[in-house]
């Protein structure tokens, strides 16, 4: 059994491969860009940020069934996930990293999401209205890049 050390206390998420070699070692997040009505739903998270539904992949969890699975359980919604398209690192805090993998993704439906109880509050909004909200810029980013995509469109 090979035992990982980390770097520093503070960077517990770089860790020691081999001597003096050390990478990340960061947990998956996977989040959606989901168009619905050309709305966007966005959650208000402990932190009081907005950000994407998803949520953590769990192991052996393929990324997309993954994020299915995250949507049904925090919209209560059976999205349409599609590609990944973007991804980045967020420093949530200074010792804690996590990689950011957006997917888009689709609702065809025409039931109103509602949100679990590991959020404060949802929101339905345009692309544009959300670059005014309290998130993480790589959110936004996302968001932006979906745009540009022609994700979003108005029924």
């Amino acid at each position: 059994m090979t035992v990982l050390h980390s770097r520093s206390s503070g960077e517990p998420y770089l860790v020691e491969r081999n001597a003096g070699y050390f990478e990340y070692q960061l947990p998956v997040s996977l989040k959606a860009v989901i168009s619905w009505n050309g709305r966007l739903p966005l959650l208000r998270n402990e932190r009081d940020e907005w950000e994407l539904p998803g949520g953590k992949l769990d192991p052996g969890e393929e990324p997309a069934v993954g994020l299915a699975r995250e949507i049904r359980e925090e919209l209560a919604w059976d999205a349409t996930v599609g590609e990944p398209f973007h991804t980045w690192v967020y420093r949530v805090f200074p010792h804690r990293h996590v990689l950011v993998v957006t997917f888009l993704a689709t609702y065809d439906g025409d039931v109103v999401p509602v949100y679990s109880h590991e959020h404060k509050e949802l929101v339905l909004v345009t692309p544009d209205e959300a670059g005014a909200l309290d998130m993480p810029e790589g959110y936004k980013a996302a968001i932006r890049l979906a745009v540009e995509r022609g994700h979003f469109r108005q029924d």
